[in-house]
This record gives structure tokens, C-alpha cells and sequence, in this order.
């Protein structure tokens, strides 16, 4: 715990004028992205995320969470995720088609990741040795309510590894004391079921086995059991 707690704070201290420029880079091409899709801010929203998962794969564990033992593991995963948005970026893979269903949701996982510090703050602690939203965490929050904004089609490979991402961050609960991470957790929960329902259970007017109210059951009742896992694990840390 104290090694991981020092490498964040090493990190922000170093890094937190960076990560003001990226928040601020996040935020212009989010709002152009909402309010004027067209295929250049497309590509634009895009890209950035590239440079996001890059900086988190080399800045992040790369540098200064390099003292962790598996910093090495991380820095290979989000480096696939970052080749999977270059390849998402030459393919189209992700349209960013707007889909208002789902759109309360959406917006309050874009804004998650200015939470995280908040909650921090809430719980006794200062900077640098505090979550920020240039985190693994906070970008993950933030990718898949981006993700459910337009969620008509998107790189499922990416919603997958985000969504496991986040339910493995329930460790860190126990581990490092991140109470933080029950957010990204309970909000992935729901985000899972509608990508993969969206996805994957097909229209009731078709003929399918199973049908598509057992499939949407089998679904729910996967959904519902993370869910009674997320709370037992609450009550387990609440009680430590």
C-alpha cells in the first residue's frame, strides 16, 4: 500500500501541470464531439483518446508507477487499448453515433472523473497523494460513458477490456484503500448490461434460441450478482 500511495504521489507532482492541459484537451474535444459530430471531430476525440491511453501506459506505469510489480502487465494492456483506438480511428469502428437512451448516464460517468478527487478530499486526504482524474480509473470511468453516449455501435473489444478493467479495480479496495473505485465499479455494472444487451439479444420479433427474454433474464441475473458482490464487498470494507 505504501508503495502505491508514493508512486501517486510522485506521479501528481509531477505530472499535474500536464494533467491540467490534457483535462483541459479532453474537455474541448468532448464538447465539440456533443455538439458538433462531424467525421473530423470524430477523429479528433479519437485520437485524443490514443494520446490518453499512451500517456497512461508509458506516463503513468511506465515512469512513475514503475516501483509497482505490475506495472509491466498494465503498460501492455493499455497499450493494446491505444492500438485498438488507432485501429478504431482508421476503421470507423466506433461511428460515435449519438444514442439519447441512455444519455443521464452517460453524462454522469463523463463527469466522474472530477469526483474521484473530490472524494479524496472528503476522506482526509491532500495533494499530491490523492486520486486525480488523469488516472487509470478516471479515464476508464470517463471512456465508457463516453462509449454509452453513442452507444448505437461501439468497439465492444474496448467496452470489454474497460469493464474488466473496472471490476478487477474492486481489489484495490481491499489492497490500497480505494473506496474511490466502488464509483467505477457500481456505474459499470448497468454499462455492461446495456452494451452487451444492445449487442447481443436480438429483436423479440425474431425466432431465436434461446429466446430473446431468456437471454435479456440470463443477462439481468448476471447483472444483479455483480451487483450483490459490489455491496457485500462495501459492507466488507466499511466494516474493516
Amino acid at each position: 500500500m505504501e508503495i502505491f500511495w508514493q508512486t501517486i504521489a510522485a506521479y501528481n507532482s509531477a505530472t499535474w501541470i500536464w494533467q491540467a492541459v490534457i483535462i483541459l484537451a479532453g474537455i474541448a474535444a468532448t464538447a465539440a464531439l456533443v455538439l458538433r459530430p462531424n467525421p473530423a471531430t470524430k477523429i479528433i476525440m479519437k485520437l485524443y483518446m490514443v494520446i490518453l491511453y499512451l500517456w497512461i501506459a508509458i506516463v503513468y506505469y511506465g515512469i512513475w508507477c514503475a516501483p509497482r510489480n505490475y506495472s509491466n502487465i498494465m503498460i501492455i494492456m493499455w497499450s493494446v487499448m491505444a492500438l485498438a483506438w488507432v485501429w478504431d480511428a482508421a476503421n470507423g469502428q466506433t461511428p460515435f453515433e449519438k444514442d439519447k437512451r441512455y444519455s443521464v448516464l452517460a453524462y454522469i460517468m463523463l463527469f466522474m472523473p472530477f469526483v474521484y478527487p473530490m472524494l479524496s478530499i472528503a476522506r482526509g486526504m491532500t495533494f499530491p497523494t490523492m486520486t486525480s482524474p488523469v488516472m487509470p480509473c478516471s479515464v476508464v470511468t470517463f471512456t465508457i460513458g463516453l462509449l454509452l453516449l453513442h452507444s448505437r455501435k461501439a468497439n465492444l473489444f474496448i467496452v470489454l477490456l474497460l469493464c474488466h478493467w473496472a471490476f478487477i479495480g474492486l481489489s484495490k479496495t481491499y489492497l490500497y484503500g480505494i473506496p474511490e473505485d466502488f464509483l467505477m465499479a457500481a456505474i459499470s455494472i448497468p454499462a455492461v448490461y446495456i452494451f452487451l444487451k444492445d449487442r447481443f439479444i436480438p429483436s423479440a420479433k425474431e425466432n431465436t434460441k434461446p429466446s430473446p427474454a431468456i437471454l435479456k433474464g440470463l443477462l439481468m441475473t448476471v447483472s444483479l450478482c455483480m451487483g450483490a458482490i459490489l455491496i457485500y464487498t462495501i459492507f466488507r470494507i466499511t466494516e474493516m
